[in-house]
Order: structure tokens, then sequence, then C-alpha cells
């Protein structure tokens, strides 16, 4: 019972954390309807799904407790020590990412502001360095508790980053225009684009 639960608290949370991230990164679009305003209503919208996203970690943590009765094994099958090697194999990356991310955008990765220009850095070579890393993050939690249950869980957060960074550039494409497009045309979305010259 407590499983299920768990599980439905974490889809709940999930999906809400969704709905006020869509919101937080629509500031443009938002303006159109109430105005300036529109960019502190996102960076409160940003907060509020930041503070969701708790949520499901501590789901994670009560889900290697109280597992989901499946036919799969509870942990892997090699020693606890592998999976916390696998897992912070991953978090290198997944941490460099969304740190250089925090970094390169400064105050806009929490705060939008009409007046902000396109980012350098990192956001030269790829799109979305932040959600590249936090989607990662997933993982890296499940092998360090050693959960074959949670790894498969963790690819339903891909489909909910992919919609998270769509939505994102459709609303830079209406603060930024043609830049944006050319921009997008230059960079990958979440890896280098290989360039053919």
């Amino acid at each position: 019972m407590i499983a299920w639960i768990n599980i439905s608290v974490m889809v709940i949370a999930g999906i809400i954390f969704l709905y006020y991230y869509m919101k937080s990164v629509s500031p443009a679009a938002l303006e159109k309807k109430i105005g300036e305003i529109s960019y502190k209503k996102c960076a409160a919208y940003r907060i509020v799904s930041g503070s969701l996203m708790v949520i499901p970690v501590i789901n994670y943590i009560v889900y290697f407790f109280y597992p989901l009765p499946i036919p799969l094994p509870e942990r892997f099958p090699w020693s606890w020590w592998i999976s916390v090697i696998i897992g912070a194999v991953i978090a290198v990356p997944a941490g460099y990412l969304i740190w250089r991310g925090l970094k390169d955008s400064g105050e806009e990765a929490m705060t939008p502001k009409k007046e902000h220009k396109m980012h350098g850095g990192i956001y030269l070579k790829i799109r979305h360095p932040q959600g590249a890393g936090e989607v990662l993050v997933w993982w890296v939690i499940s092998f360090l508790l050693n959960s074959p249950h949670l790894a498969i869980i963790s690819f339903i957060w891909v489909p909910v980053w992919y919609l998270m960074l769509k939505s994102e550039e459709k609303d830079l494409l209406l603060r930024y225009g043609k830049d944006y497009i050319d921009y997008m045309k230059k960079t990958g979305f979440i890896l280098p684009r290989i360039r053919k010259d």
C-alpha cells in the first residue's frame, strides 16, 4: 500500500512540477496578457516548480524501502559499490552541465528579465545544458540507491524534461525572434551539434 501511495505522490508532484515549470519559462507569452509583471510572476513559478522537485527525490528514497511488487530484482546483481561508481560516473557530466549552465545563464536561471540578452559560454554549444544535466540526476539517485526499479522508472522523466525544454524554446522564440532561430541552427538541443565543414 505504501509503495502505491508513494508512486502516486511522485506522479502527482511531477505533473504539478511540469505545470509550474512550463508557466515559469513563458514570460514573453504571459507578457502579452498582463504586461511586464509577467517576468516576476514567472520567477515565482520557477521557485514553486523547483521546490516541488524535492518531493520526487524523497519518493525515490521511500521507494528504496517500499518498492512496487513487480517482477524485477530489488537490487542490482553486483556490489553496491559498483552502483556508487556508476552513479558517480553519471554525476560528473550531469553536475558539470548543471553548474556550467547556471554559471553562464547567471540570474536568468531563476529570475527571467525582459532586458536579458541571450546567453554565452556553454550555451554557444548547446541550448539546454542544465536540462541535459538535470535529467541525468534521476539515474544518479537510482544507482546510489542500487535500485533497478528506479533506474527504469527514471525513464519517465525523459519526456517530462523534453516537454519542459520545448516549452522554454517556444517562449525564447517569442522573446528573441530571428536571433533565436539563427541560434538554434548553430547549436544542439542537449548535445553539441556536429558541424559538417
